[in-house]
C-alpha cells in the first residue's frame, strides 16, 4: 500500500514518522520545506502538489491545524479531490468539525473513493513511538483495509461507526482532558497552600480515583516548571471551540464547558496564543503567589513504552 501524508506538525509528522519507520512506501508534503527534507532524507518521496500527491498513492492522509486548512488542501485547484480516483482512501486525521468531516466526504465519494475520519489521543511523545490511540470513522472495509497502517501509527485502534463518530468522540475526549487540566490547577494550588509535598502528591494522585492520564502526563511537565506538552493554547480552543458547536447543535445546555472556554481565553490572553496549553494552571499560579515547582520531574514527556504493534479494540 502506498500511503500519502500531508501535515507534518507535532502530531502528523510523529505519526508519518512511524510509517515511513516500519518500510511504509510514503510520500509527503507540508509548507514548511524543512519538514519535508528531514523525510526525504529518511527515504521517504515528495509530492509538489496535494492533487499530485493523491494521485501516487492508495491511502492519503491528513493531519492538519483546522478544517479551514483541511478545505482548503483538499478542495483547492491542485486539491486532493482532483487527484482522487476510484477506490483510493482519504483518512482524516486532523481534529475536526464532525460535519465538515460529511461535507468533504460526500465530494470523495463523488470521486467514487472512500473517506475515513481517523483522530489520534494520547499524547505527542506516544504519536511518536506509535503507542498513541487511533479512533476511526467510515466504511467497514476500508477501515480493515488500511488497518496494517493504523497498527504501526497507533497501540489502540478503534472502530466507532460511520464517517464522523470519531470526529465527535476525539471533541468530547478532548474535552474532558481541558476540564481535568482546569482541575489539576486548583487541586495543585490547594496541595501547595497545605504545604504537602508535592512528589508524595503526585504519586498519591495517581493511585486514586482523583487519578486521571492528564494528571499522569501533564502534571510531571507542570511540576518541572516547563510546561512543554507539545500542545498549544490555540489548539485547545479550537478543540473546546468544536465541542461547544457540537452541543449547540444538538440543542444541548451546558454549565461547565462555556467556563472552561472561558478559562482558557484567559490563558491565551496572558500567556499568549502558543503557549503550551499546560500553562493554564499558572493562571492559578499567579493568582495565588505560588509556583507548583518539585524536583525530579521531566522537561518533556517521554514514551518510555515499547513499541508495539497495534491492534483493534
Amino acid at each position: 500500500m502506498k500511503v500519502g501524508f500531508i501535515g507534518l506538525g507535532n502530531v502528523g509528522g510523529k505519526l508519518a514518522g512511524s510509517l515511513l519507520r516500519n518500510n511504509f512506501d510514503l510520500t509527503v508534503r507540508d509548507l514548511d520545506q524543512n519538514l519535508t527534507k528531514s523525510f526525504i532524507d529518511l527515504g521517504a518521496k515528495f509530492a509538489n502538489s496535494p492533487k499530485e500527491l493523491a494521485e501516487q498513492v492508495d491511502l492519503i492522509i491528513t493531519c492538519l491545524p483546522s478544517p479551514q486548512i483541511c478545505a482548503e488542501v483538499m478542495e483547492g485547484k491542485d486539491g486532493i479531490l482532483n487527484g482522487l480516483s476510484e477506490n483510493k482512501i482519504w483518512l482524516e486525521m486532523s481534529t475536526t468539525d464532525e460535519s465538515e468531516v460529511k461535507r468533504i466526504g460526500k465530494m470523495v465519494i463523488d470521486k467514487k473513493a472512500i473517506p475515513l475520519d481517523g483522530p489520534v489521543s494520547g499524547g505527542c511523545h506516544r504519536a511518536e513511538t506509535g503507542n498513541i490511540s487511533i479512533f476511526v470513522g467510515g466504511e467497514r472495509d476500508a477501515f480493515e483495509k488500511i488497518l496494517p497502517a493504523l497498527s504501526v501509527m497507533g497501540r489502540k485502534v478503534l472502530h466507532t461507526g460511520e464517517l464522523g463518530t470519531a470526529s465527535i468522540l476525539k471533541v468530547i475526549t478532548n474535552y474532558l482532558a481541558s476540564v481535568h487540566l482546569v482541575a489539576l490547577g486548583e487541586a495543585w494550588t490547594v496541595a501547595k497552600k497545605s504545604n504537602l509535598d508535592l512528589s508524595k502528591t503526585f504519586k498519591g494522585i495517581a493511585v486514586s480515583s482523583g487519578n486521571s492520564f492528564v494528571h499522569e502526563t501533564e502534571s510531571q511537565v507542570i511540576l518541572n516548571g516547563s510546561y512543554n506538552i507539545n500542545f498549544t493554547m490555540d489548539l485547545v480552543l479550537k478543540d473546546t471551540g468544536l465541542f461547544n458547536d457540537l452541543a449547540n447543535k444538538l440543542n444541548t445546555s451546558l454549565e461547565i464547558s462555556p467556563k472552561i472556554v472561558e478559562i482558557f481565553k484567559d490563558a491565551q490572553k496572558k500567556f499568549g496564543s502558543r503557549a503550551w496549553s499546560s500553562m493554564v494552571v499558572k493562571r492559578m499560579e499567579d493568582l495565588n503567589n505560588i509556583n507548583f515547582r518539585s524536583n525530579g520531574f521531566p522537561e518533556e514527556l517521554v514514551d518510555n513504552e515499547p513499541e508495539e504493534k497495534g491492534y483493534e479494540i
